[in-house]
């Protein structure tokens, strides 16, 4: 049961004549307690005309996913069993991560009658959005009281990562088409993969003709080359603690899952064979044997679950996850953070069995914020800040010299420039001939 402000303000207005006409305190009493009895009598006569809450079915209709930061509609149906027409209120539980708003929604059901209640969700959260109960409030013919249920009703929707680095991928796979000699700027890597002959044209490289082509068809010939196809790529994803902190606008992990998405797009595209392992001390998700639209389609469905653990990375277990997912040489890419020397101890103690055997890429992002306080020496707090934010750089660049002794290769981006930096280093190796 509930009350409405109708009977607040029915209440509150046997009081009125009291104030108006000075009445004493036993009269004032009597006239107050005759009009709490007529007003209780109609809430109960009110409640007892209202329709039955319960006798409302449910069924929920929802899309099975939505990318973070778009919108999808939920839709929930109530059919009317009882013998009355429904008058009320309905409330559709979700989580506020669902970005549900204003989620109480009027009807009014006639019996044996369904009506349809529509609600747009813009989550703001990746992972599960659920809603469990739904809470039908339904009033009397005068307004004053109603009757309330919560009746079951559950319901989910995933929230996908949003992959906002997409709008890089068609540049980057005009590179990929330029190396893969498709057009007419041909760029030869050591090991790249002969294609196929064509005429000479002004500009190419004279050292990719080809003489014996050139006697035989009386015409200046050239070699076009392709890069090494069906390599492996294996994109490692730290979901330890460092990867909860937040650089600019979003957890470090979700920057790390927008660039292994564009990576995987673009080593898909060029023929390569992806496999993605989310790692802290087990296995939060992996995505193995998938190719094309299937792998992007697997990825974002494991990525959607996977949030930071506040433990630190088991380093020493990552060679033989590798291991377990090619026995053949890969680009193995860790996204990781390498803010602190000391938190990457576990990071350098393994690269040197990692490098024996792959060619190694660390991809880190960094913080726009600190970069922008180097330059901040306006009062003595912006000073300290700035000289906390060189110290900061500086052990970057520690740690980033110390992963290239050992033989691996570095990233560091902004939120925002991390997933096309790593996809043109990506291209680079590829160009180079290193893949």
């Amino acid at each position: 049961m509930a009350l409405t402000g109708r009977f607040v303000a029915l209440v509150a207005l046997g009081a009125v004549p009291i104030v108006l006409f000075g009445r004493t305190a036993p009269e004032a009493l009597g006239v107050l307690g005759w009009w709490l009895g007529v007003v209780l009598a109609l809430g109960l006569l009110d409640l007892t005309l209202a329709a039955s809450p319960r006798s409302v079915s449910l069924e929920r209709g929802l899309p099975g996913r939505v990318r973070l930061g778009e919108s999808a509609t939920s839709r929930l149906a109530l059919t009317n069993t009882g013998r009355r027409t429904l008058h009320g209120v309905v409330r559709d539980a979700w989580q506020p991560s669902a970005g549900a708003g204003n989620n109480r929604t009027p009807v009014t059901i006639p019996p044996g009658e369904r009506r349809l209640v529509s609600l747009t969700l813009t989550p703001f959260r990746r992972g599960e959005r659920r809603a469990l109960h739904v809470t039908v409030r339904s009033f009397g013919p005068l307004g004053l009281w109603a009757r309330q249920a919560t009746l079951d009703a559950p319901g989910r929707i995933r929230v996908l990562p949003p992959f906002a680095s997409a709008k890089h991928l068609p540049s980057r796979l005009t590179r990929l088409k330029e190396l893969d000699g498709r057009t007419s700027l041909l760029v030869r890597g050591q090991g790249t993969e002969f294609d196929s002959l064509r005429e000479y044209v002004r500009g190419d490289d004279v050292r990719s003709i080809d003489w014996r082509a050139t006697a035989r068809r009386n015409d200046v010939m050239v070699r076009t080359w392709r890069p090494e196809r069906d390599r492996r790529v294996v994109i490692v994803i730290d979901t330890g603690r460092t990867s909860a902190a937040r650089v600019d606008t979003e957890p470090r992990l979700d920057t790390a899952f927008e660039a292994a998405l564009l990576l995987a797009a673009l080593a898909s595209r060029a023929g390569d064979r992806v496999d993605v392992l989310a790692w802290d001390r087990r296995v939060r998700g992996r995505v193995h044997g998938a190719q094309g639209a299937e792998l992007l389609s697997r990825m974002v469905d494991a990525m959607a679950l996977i949030e930071p653990e506040l433990i630190e990375v088991d380093w020493a277990a990552v060679p033989g996850q590798v291991r377990a997912l090619t026995s053949q040489r890969a680009l193995v890419v860790l996204l990781t953070s390498i803010d602190a020397a000391g938190a990457t101890s576990g990071l350098l103690s393994v690269l040197p069995e990692l490098t024996r055997r792959h060619t190694v890429l660390v991809a880190s992002v960094t913080d726009p914020a600190v970069a922008e306080a180097v330059g901040e020496r306006g009062n003595r707090e912006a000073v300290y800040r700035a000289a906390a934010a060189e110290r900061a750089l500086l052990d970057i660049g520690r740690v980033s010299a110390a992963i290239r002794q050992l033989g691996a290769d570095v990233v560091t981006g902004s939120p925002a420039a991390l997933p096309p930096a790593l996809a043109d280093r990506y291209i680079a190796l590829k160009a180079a001939g290193r893949l």
